[in-house]
């Protein structure tokens, strides 16, 4: 009996102590990221990186908390001084592109990007982004058959991600007298959002061109 009660004081403290330390854990920095604690993930981040500064998890989510943060100098701070510790790591590559772009420095981000990409498969988690953000660059560029390219490969990863994005590639396509294809771009779009207000003019402007 008494061996009955012991055990099943043991199995009652297995089961109880899981439920304690998940009470007491601390907060997931990746987590707090996608549910846009920036804030609150950058400071989780900035603990793990103090107790172990090789943690390169801790790195990629600090910056790409930053730069939804929009503290872009720190974001490009902090992934190229990450950089140093593991210069392959392929997100630090993506998201200091990123930082580079919201930042204006149009060459050093398509660099960026293009590694990111050459260094990825396919499965890769960004790869759609940067295409857009490469998208981006050449129409800032007014390279828009380039857009165009960028712009086709980001929607072929991710077709249902943005309405925005479909229209971003319409425009590329608009702005190179490209009316037709423009067109069907746009109406991507509006499938994906039928209010969206540059798919609808851009629409408008393309077919006045053919008719």
């Amino acid at each position: 009996m008494k061996k009955f009660s012991f055990l099943k004081s043991v199995l009652i403290l297995f089961l109880f102590v899981p439920s304690l330390y998940a009470q007491s854990g601390k907060p997931d920095a990746l987590k707090l990221y996608r549910e846009g604690n920036y804030k609150d993930s950058i400071a989780v981040c900035e603990e793990e990186i103090t107790a172990n500064p090789t943690n390169m998890d801790s790195h990629a989510v600090l910056c790409w908390a930053l730069v939804a943060n929009k503290q872009y100098n720190e974001a490009e701070q902090r992934a190229t001084e990450a950089r140093k510790i593991n210069q392959y790591d392929i997100r630090l590559m993506e998201v200091l592109g990123e930082a580079k772009y919201y930042l204006g420095k149009n060459n050093e981000a398509l660099a960026m990007f293009q590694r990111y990409i050459a260094n990825s498969s396919e499965a890769a988690a960004r790869i759609g982004t940067a295409y857009y953000y490469m998208g981006e660059i050449y129409i800032r560029q007014a390279k828009f058959e380039h857009a165009d390219i960028a712009f086709s490969a980001a929607v072929r990863f991710e077709p249902s991600h943005s309405a925005h994005w479909w229209t971003r590639l319409g425009y590329s396509r608009e702005m190179n007298g490209d009316w037709q294809n423009a067109i069907v771009a746009y109406d991507k779009a509006l499938a994906l959002n039928s209010s969206h207000y540059d798919a609808i003019r851009g629409k408008n402007n393309c077919k006045s061109h053919i008719q």
